[in-house]
């Protein structure tokens, strides 16, 4: 079974999903890939351990203080590959950021297109904890982010990054 409960963001509101013991799923209202993870819907409940330690680091992350990630305990779910650019997001620290190219490098697979890594980001379903909003394009391009370019660039400017680098890519 999995449980949900919704946060007030700075962003917008956030929905987190546990199966009881570990979080599985944070998307934003309206996300792209909203709840594509679970095989089931969700029970609204408040009454959860874990979504009520989501809740206070998130309250921590948003008073501007940098809690760290291992104090939840997080279980993603996706292919092998997917799991492991999350673990590699996970690293990447607290105002700063990164391009799929790098994470790919980490992976030791140099030759992997940016374009797999990106998917991959893209997919990420535990938003915000697991940073995918830290990952730019190579030429400084804030792309693609599930949540919305805009909320990718509010997550960024509370993280204190300095934006004059990035630029916003060109509808198409």
């Amino acid at each position: 079974m999995y449980y949900q409960t919704t946060y007030k963001s700075p962003v917008g509101t956030l929905f987190l999903v546990s199966d009881e013991e570990n979080l599985i799923g944070l998307w934003l209202e309206g996300q792209k890939y909203f709840q594509a993870t679970l095989k089931e819907d969700p029970i609204i409940n408040d009454q959860i351990e874990i979504l009520h330690r989501t809740k206070e680091w998130l309250n921590r992350y948003f008073k501007g203080e940098k809690p760290n990630i291992k104090e939840l305990s997080l279980k993603p779910q996706g292919s092998d590959f997917r799991q492991e650019v999350w673990k590699i997001l996970c690293e990447i620290p607290y105002g700063e950021v990164t391009t799929a190219k790098v994470v790919a490098q980490k992976m030791h697979k140099e030759k992997m297109s940016g374009q797999a890594v990106g998917n991959a980001v893209g997919h990420n379903p535990i938003s915000i904890i697991i940073p995918c909003h830290r990952v730019v394009g190579t030429n400084g391009s804030l792309t693609g982010y599930a949540g919305g370019i805009d909320k990718k660039i509010a997550l960024l400017k509370h993280e204190g990054v300095d934006m004059t680098r990035y630029f916003k890519p060109k509808a198409r």
